[in-house]
C-alpha cells in the first residue's frame, strides 16, 4: 500500500448530531481533507493534546501511552486502511525490541494516540478517493444555498436522493465553506453511491 501522509486539521461541532463531532484530517501534500464522525470523549481527548493542556490525572489515552513507554513499547505510526460503509478502519503499528505489532483501532483512538506519540498518521489512495474532500473557492460563488436542512420524503433513502449532481457539488462546497464536515460527508457518501451504481 502506498502510504499517504495526514495531518489533523481539527475539530468541528456536528451540525445535525448533538454531542457528535467531526475530526479533520488534511492530505500533507494535497487538497484533499476527510471529515470523520466520532464521540465527545474522543473529541475532548484530541483537543487536549492539539491545545497542549496538561490535565492533573492522565486521561485513557495518556495511561496508555505511560504504560506502552514503561514496557518499551513505542507508537511508530497509525495507518487508515478501511473504508468500510462509511466506518473507517485503522492500525496502531508499535514497536517493542526491534519486532513490529499491527493492533487494531478505532481511528478516533487511534489518531489521539499518534497525537500524544508524536507518530505519523497515513492513510491509502484508494480510502483518500473515496472519502476525500477537496475544498475549491469561486470567486462567483452563488450564496443562495439549498438549505442542508432536507426532510425526507416517503420512499426516500437519504435526505440528498433526489438532488441533481450538479446540485450535490454546490451543496458540498457550501458545507465545506461554512466548515459542516458531518453535512459534507452525507453528500460525499451520496455522491460515491451514485458512482459506484453506474
Amino acid at each position: 500500500m502506498l502510504k499517504i501522509k495526514l495531518n489533523v486539521l481539527g475539530l468541528s461541532v456536528s451540525q445535525t448530531q448533538t454531542g457528535a463531532y467531526a475530526l479533520v484530517l488534511a492530505e500533507e501534500d494535497g487538497d484533499r481533507r476527510i471529515p470523520i464522525i466520532i464521540g465527545p470523549v474522543e473529541a475532548q481527548s484530541i483537543a487536549i493534546q492539539l491545545e497542549g493542556l496538561h490535565p492533573p490525572r492522565p486521561l485513557t489515552h495518556d495511561l496508555f501511552k505511560n504504560m506502552a513507554q514503561a514496557f518499551q513499547i513505542e507508537l511508530i505510526e497509525v495507518i487508515i486502511y478501511k473504508l468500510e460503509e462509511g466506518i473507517f478502519f485503522s492500525e496502531l503499528i508499535c514497536e517493542q525490541n526491534g519486532t513490529h505489532i499491527a493492533i487494531d483501532s478505532r481511528t478516533s483512538d487511534a489518531v489521539a494516540l499518534a497525537l500524544r506519540f508524536k507518530c505519523p498518521i497515513y492513510t491509502s489512495e484508494e480510502i483518500l478517493s473515496k472519502a476525500g474532500i477537496v475544498i475549491e473557492v469561486s470567486e462567483n460563488f452563488e450564496e443562495d444555498a439549498v438549505s442542508e436542512e432536507i426532510e425526507l420524503e416517503e420512499g426516500q433513502k437519504n435526505k440528498y436522493e433526489l438532488f441533481s449532481q450538479k446540485e450535490l457539488d454546490k451543496l458540498l462546497q457550501e458545507a465545506i465553506r461554512d466548515e459542516k464536515y458531518e453535512v459534507a460527508s452525507e453528500i460525499r457518501d451520496e455522491i460515491s453511491r451514485r458512482k459506484e451504481g453506474n
